[in-house]
């Protein structure tokens, strides 16, 4: 379920390789930027790139959307990912980050670890899919 596992889907007007791309592009609206995000050939690149793009002002605010948008397109169109989404049941899951505190759990435990909760709320929703 990483998102620099290889899963091409389409979200956001374009076919992405890796959920990570779609996230990082939408940090800004620099067609240019976006276009470098796109082209990238390896996922943690996209991450790399993304770090350095124009941010859009109100990225901390649309973040999370941002994430479930692509998260929920990626599901939709990958069955196989869907499924072993489901199959998770109703485990806690966490995104084991030592680095991240806001979509991991952090060095220490004490990060949000918003993109385990993302998961867990797209599991619910997807459930009638």
């Amino acid at each position: 379920m990483s998102n620099y596992y290889k899963s091409r889907f389409f979200v956001f007007g374009k076919w992405w390789n890796w959920s990570e791309a779609p996230y990082q592009a939408a940090k800004t609206t620099v067609e240019s930027e976006i276009n470098e995000i796109h082209s990238a050939t390896k996922a943690n690149d996209t991450r790399l790139i993304g770090q350095k793009v124009t941010m859009r002002p109100d990225w901390d605010e649309v973040k999370y959307e941002a994430m479930k948008i692509v998260l929920t397109a990626k599901f939709l169109q990958h069955h196989d990912l869907r499924k072993q989404l489901m199959d998770t049941g109703t485990e806690e899951l966490i995104e084991d980050s030592p680095v991240d505190y806001y979509w991991g759990c952090g060095a220490d435990g004490s990060g949000k670890n918003m993109l385990g909760k993302l998961l867990m709320e797209l599991r619910e929703e997807l459930k009638g899919e």
